[in-house]
Parts: structure tokens; sequence; C-alpha cells
């Protein structure tokens, strides 16, 4: 029985990869530069930093890589704050959720302040017990160690706590450490599709078809009345 939930944020509960994958062509443009057409494809598996220096060489710009990850980031902080939006059926997901005292909370790489204000503007951030990053956790989630401290957290073992992902190499991890997966369809990683749904321990293209997930996995929880730390310290 699941004890617990984890969820991530971008391409799961928020529509906001398409976010990510324009920054930086938005932020070109804000300079009145065109970027090339395959840009983001180029940019998708470096980091803000390497990506600002790559632009910066590609496009033979003045401003240091420094000013330009910046710059990125605040396009991205701006759709956080003011366009992000939830993905059809969270809302409703969320709330069935905690009608069963199932504790959440959440697992990202995003920045912290980013996805606490877009879930605050949306009227969910109360759902969650806990938000976990991996950049306060110092790993990526090529790396099981974010998830095993918001299992921690959530005083149960990883089989009875069930991971909600998008993408392939999240799915990967969070399987491989004996999370219960559940891979949520997003176009951005369209691509893995059918790598991603053998791998999960079960796969959903919408949130809504997860209520009989819910009432097969999910029991109305005496076990769940647990007193949660605040937030967590990282060392």
């Amino acid at each position: 029985m699941i004890k617990g939930v984890i969820f991530d944020v971008d391409g799961t509960l928020l529509d906001s990869m398409p976010a990510w994958k324009d920054a930086s062509l938005r932020y070109l443009a804000s300079l009145h530069v065109e970027g090339e057409k395959d840009l983001s494809e180029k940019l998708e598996r470096m980091s803000i930093e390497e990506g600002a220096a790559y632009v910066k060489e590609r496009y033979k710009l003045e401003q240091s890589p420094e000013e330009i990850a910046a710059g990125t980031v605040k396009i991205v902080e701006d759709f956080y704050v003011h366009e992000a939006k939830l993905k059809p059926g969270v809302r409703d997901l969320l709330e069935k959720i905690e009608e069963q005292k199932i504790p959440m909370v959440i697992a990202t790489s995003s920045i912290r302040e980013h996805v606490e204000a877009a879930l605050k503007r949306l009227g969910v951030f109360s759902h969650f017990r806990q938000v976990f990053t991996c950049s306060e956790v110092g790993m990526g989630k090529r790396q099981p160690e974010i998830y095993e401290r918001a299992g921690g957290y959530l005083q149960a073992n990883p089989e009875e706590i069930c991971v909600f992902e998008d993408a392939l190499h999240a799915v990967a991890t969070a399987k491989k450490a004996g999370f219960y997966t559940v891979a949520v369809y997003d176009a951005a990683n369209g691509k893995d599709w059918t790598e991603i749904t053998s791998l999960a321990d079960y796969s959903v293209r919408s949130l809504s078809e997860l209520y009989p997930f819910i009432r097969e996995k999910m029991s109305k929880g005496k076990n769940h009345e647990k007193n949660y730390p605040g937030k967590p310290e990282y060392s």
C-alpha cells in the first residue's frame, strides 16, 4: 500500500517544459538576435552555465556567460511567476490523494523559488508537506539522492512511496532505487514514451486516468498521521 507520494513538477504537475526549452531563444530575442532553429536541442543536455557559454561563443555576445545565465533564468522565472499552468487533472488528483490522507512532497530539478511561486499562484502549494530540489541536495535526478531524501522525510520504505515523473532518466533512477514509479506523459518526452512505459510500474497519458490507481493503491490512512519535520537541512 502506498504511504507517501513524491511529485516531479515540470512536465508532471506544470505544463512548463516549453519555458526551459525556449528560454535561450527568448533571451536572444530580447537582444534582437535570432537564434538557430535547433538551438533548444543543442542546449537540452547542458547545464544553464554550459548553455550560456555556448550561446556567448556561438552568437559572439558581449555579455559574460554569467550575465547570459542570469538573463535566461530571469526569463524562466517570469514564466513561473506569471504564465505557468497546471497540466489537466492536477488539481483533482491532488485533492483525491489528500482525501486519502497520503502525504505529498515535491522533488524538482527547478529552482525552489520558481516552483513555489507557480504553485502558490495556482492555489495548490498547500497540498505539499515539503519541497526538495536537486540544487539543494547537490545532485541531479540521474542519482537517487533527491528521492531518498524525500523518502526519508515521508518516513516510509521506497516500495511504499509512489514517484510521479515524466522523464525517462528520472523514472529509471527512482525505479532502480526501489520506488513505485508512475510515468506521466508529456510532449517534451514523447520520443521516449515507449521506453518510459516499459520501465515504469504504471503509466498514464492523462492524470485523470489515475483515479482507479488511487482507489487500488491508496487507502485512507491511519498510517499517515505522523509528525513531519520542518525544512530539511542539507549537508
